[in-house]
């Protein structure tokens, strides 16, 4: 590999080994830098958790050519993996049995990224200078050069706030042992914390549904076990999903799951309510809206997503979409203002390199910013692209190797309504739910109005 472009890849997640198989396979030269203890840190932290979609979608090309090496067995392309199934029978592998072993460096935090000899503001020569990328890794600041950097560090460390106006609510952080992120897992290695307790739920992605599904089957084996759900739209039944239209049967039944939760009235639900204040009330949390009304909880889950962290990359120059934070030619294809669908135009190198910084890319979930809905195989395809281009092939790096599966009921603006809180299931003919539902599917086909 002498005379080899040095590529620094910043995390080691799915789609950052991805990145490094196909780097491998171009003739580059990559350098994995692994925040954690151990590749796919982040994984660990949601291993409970089964994906919606079946091994077939989440394992990379190059990385499946480097496994096949090994006398790798891969798995059923049509089960549904858990993460912890995904560490253990891909990700682990492919790390620690490949020749990926050999170039990534784990407990390596990269605290920032600059030009060599160049700061922010000096321009003449700077697209000609490597980056420079310091890390910490238990032996003080340390750095290295690279020809280019391909940041797929995620978004997991950095979850969105509970305020209602993208700030900590008041009161947040002074009450956050009583609040967690993301999705816990209620059922096993948290269940102490929350069997038999009132739990609030904030959000309206699959991270809160799938939580409150939790909770609700939580609450089947612990009596005094409630949940709560607070949603900051004022429709609940845009949270439902395409139900049996979406390819990915997994997570169309969920969303079919949660809908008859909700109509049964096992899940309390509290809508427009847009989280301003967080305090004490009696030894439990009080739960604020910005109208004023509140509500008392002895737990919080925070499932609004999440955001980038963009503090590494503050000395380059970076183009990014204002509100979503997302590479400027990317963002009004995931623009959540505008598109609902989960589905986005496979995309490459293109849509992610930034034009100020030649040699950096932004990809896997970081590069979505704080848009949601980001697909693993996406991000495969992202990588793929992005070290052709790197290698200086141009025809691969723009050729759209994907094909992404349909999401379901998708319209400009929002998913069409699924009218499961008043009795209506509507949208198109569910499969293996009641007969209440099937009948207002037949209605609605035959154009007649209300609940059938």
């Amino acid at each position: 590999m002498d005379g080899a472009k040095t590529v620094a890849i910043i995390g080691a997640g799915p789609v950052g080994l991805a990145a490094a198989a196909h780097a491998l396979e171009r003739g580059l030269k990559p350098i994995v830098l692994e925040a954690g203890p151990e590749a796919a840190h982040a994984v660990r932290q949601w291993q409970h958790v089964q994906l919606f979609s079946p091994w077939r979608y989440n394992i990379d090309k190059a990385a499946a050519q480097l496994l096949a090496t090994t006398g790798w067995n891969s798995p059923d392309p049509e089960v549904y993996p858990t993460g912890h199934e995904l560490i253990d029978s891909y990700l682990a592998p492919l790390a620690t049995r490949t020749a990926l072993r050999d170039v990534i460096r784990t407990s390596h935090r990269v605290t920032a990224i600059s030009r060599l000899g160049f700061d922010k503001a000096k321009s003449k020569g700077r697209e000609h200078a490597p980056f420079e990328i310091r890390y910490l890794n238990g032996n003080g600041d340390a750095a290295l050069q690279a020809d280019a950097v391909i940041d797929v560090s995620g978004t997991w460390f950095s979850p969105n706030p509970a305020g209602g106006n993208g700030l900590p609510a008041i009161g947040e952080a002074e009450h956050g042992t009583c609040i967690a992120y993301g999705m816990p897992d209620v059922l096993k290695a948290q269940r102490s914390r929350y069997a038999g307790r009132t739990v609030a739920v904030l959000g309206a992605g699959h991270s809160a549904i799938g939580t409150l599904i939790d909770l609700a089957a939580l609450a089947d084996e612990a009596p005094g076990t409630q949940a709560i759900w607070l949603l900051r739209s004022d429709d609940p039944a845009k949270a439902f999903g395409g139900g049996s239209a979406d390819q990915f049967a997994a997570r169309g039944a969920l969303g079919m799951a949660f809908a008859a939760l909700v109509r049964s009235g096992r899940i309390r639900v509290e809508t427009g309510f847009h989280v301003a204040r967080i305090g004490d009330e009696g030894g439990r949390l009080s739960i604020v809206a910005s109208g004023g009304h509140s509500l008392g909880a002895d737990e919080l889950i925070v499932a609004t997503g999440f955001r980038p962290d963009l503090s590494l990359l503050s000395e380059l120059r970076l183009r990014l979409d204002p509100a979503i934070e997302a590479p400027v030619a990317l963002a009004p294809l995931i623009d959540p203002n505008e598109h609902s669908c989960g589905t986005v135009r496979p995309h490459g190198a293109r849509e992610l390199a930034q034009a100020d910084e030649p040699g950096l890319y932004l990809a896997g979930m970081k590069s979505y910013g704080r848009a949601p809905t980001f697909l693993m195989m996406t991000g495969y395809e992202q990588v793929r692209s992005i070290t052709a281009d790197i290698a200086g092939d141009k025809t691969a790096a723009a050729r759209v190797e994907l094909q992404l599966p349909e999401t379901g009921v998708c319209t400009r603006g929002g998913l069409e309504s699924i009218a499961a809180l008043s009795g209506c299931c509507g949208g198109p003919a569910p499969s293996g739910v009641d007969s209440c539902c099937a009948d207002d599917a037949k209605a609605k086909s035959a154009r007649r109005t209300g609940c059938a």
